[in-house]
Formats: structure tokens, sequence, C-alpha cells
């Protein structure tokens, strides 16, 4: 079997940012956290894209929906 230095099609496994930053709840008024998983038009990056882990990705959901039910991020973008 080919290592990831022979074969550029095989990809190394992203680690979840929060497991490595050892965070205990994603809180929905952390905005700089929050706007890294969302893309230029607004939205949620998926779990292939970001790393984060099935644990961290419900949380993250949750606390995207809830700022911007609370007015703190925007539903879209203004780019069109």
């Amino acid at each position: 079997m080919k290592t990831a230095m022979e074969n550029p099609f095989i990809k190394k496994k992203k680690s979840c940012p929060f497991k490595a930053a050892n965070v205990k709840m994603i809180d929905y008024k952390d905005l700089e956290t929050l706007f890294r998983f969302i893309t230029e038009k607004g939205k949620i990056l998926p779990r292939r894209v970001s790393g984060v882990s099935a644990y961290y990705q419900k949380q993250l959901v949750q606390a995207i929906k809830r700022a911007r039910y609370m007015g703190l991020l925007p539903f879209v973008s203004d780019v069109q």
C-alpha cells in the first residue's frame, strides 16, 4: 500500500479543532469561532470539510442557529 507521500490522492484525516482545544461547550455568543465554520454565503460547513467531530458538529450547528435567531449572525450574505 502506498503512503500519503507517494500517492497524492490519499488525504490525511483531519483532527477536530474543538477536541484539540479541549472545548467543553460551543457558545452561540462566540462569534469568532462561529464565523470560521460558515461560508461566504452564510452556509454551515459540513463535517467532511471542516473536520469537526459529530459531537461538536451538533453543538456547532445549534450554536450557529441560535446566533442567527438572536440576530448575531446573518442568515444569508448580501453577496450576489
